[in-house]
């Protein structure tokens, strides 16, 4: 059997973007005693067991110097800051979850959907995972901006590369969505059989021949990203 849910806990959750009103959603779901601070107000690290800080990265040390002392573990939510930028808190945590979270409604569902968290620092972000359900890694800040490099390149970069599936399939009349299935096969490929053996292609069997008429093909404008993609796989396939 599953180890039980920890007891429910008081948060006080500063800002009220997508990461922090999902956060809220999520916690507030099972069960937790949850506290929203609207915006950068000032607040104290009095009262409750846990104050997270769900503000932009760049803001984080400027929010956290401006937290009021007290007994609570001061956490924030940022995937490429370490636990130094909490400086002025004797129990600082980080717990990055590694979801997109377009809305929050819709974050704080994935976030109960046995999310990766990416956590760092005082037990308690442990407990948060344990709570949701998720699944808990530990990045020391040595290595966080690296962990969130390959985060972007998962999700943030995959959607610009859709944005040129769907430039380049716009002009000959084929949709985005003709394009889905295939891309969400080879997700499941990679998860299946990892990134190596998944590869198909032109350039993971060496057929220069397609990949000239590829070229011919493009818009000069798509020729960059196409030409440093193709490079990628042919070094995914032992061909550089």
């Amino acid at each position: 059997m599953p180890p039980p849910a920890p007891a429910p806990a008081a948060v006080r959750i500063v800002g009220r973007g997508r990461a922090g009103g999902a956060l809220a959603g999520a916690l507030t779901a099972v069960g937790w005693d949850v506290e929203v601070v609207p915006g950068r107000d000032a607040t104290t690290a009095d009262g409750v067991d846990l104050v997270v800080l769900a503000v932009p990265d760049d803001a984080v040390a400027e929010v956290a110097a401006a937290v009021g002392p007290g007994s609570a573990v001061v956490a924030h939510l940022s995937g490429s800051r370490g636990l130094d930028v909490l400086g002025p808190h004797a129990r600082p945590a980080s717990i990055h979850p590694l979801v997109a979270l377009p809305t929050a409604a819709l974050g704080a569902e994935r976030l109960r959907a046995g999310a990766w968290f990416a956590v760092a620092g005082d037990a308690i972000a442990g407990r948060v995972v344990r709570a949701l359900g998720g699944r808990a890694v530990e990045v020391p800040d040595e290595h966080r901006a690296a962990y969130h490099a390959a985060a972007c390149i998962a999700s943030n970069h995959l959607v610009a590369l859709l944005g040129q599936v769907e430039r380049v399939a716009a002009p000959i009349g084929v949709p985005l969505e003709a394009y889905l299935d295939l891309a969400r096969a080879t997700v499941d490929n990679v998860a299946a059989l990892g990134p190596a053996a998944a590869l198909t292609g032109p350039a993971a069997r060496g057929d220069t021949a397609t990949l000239d008429r590829h070229r011919a093909a493009l818009d000069p404008a798509e020729r960059a990203a196409y030409e440093a993609l193709v490079h990628e796989a042919r070094r995914l396939a032992g061909r550089v």
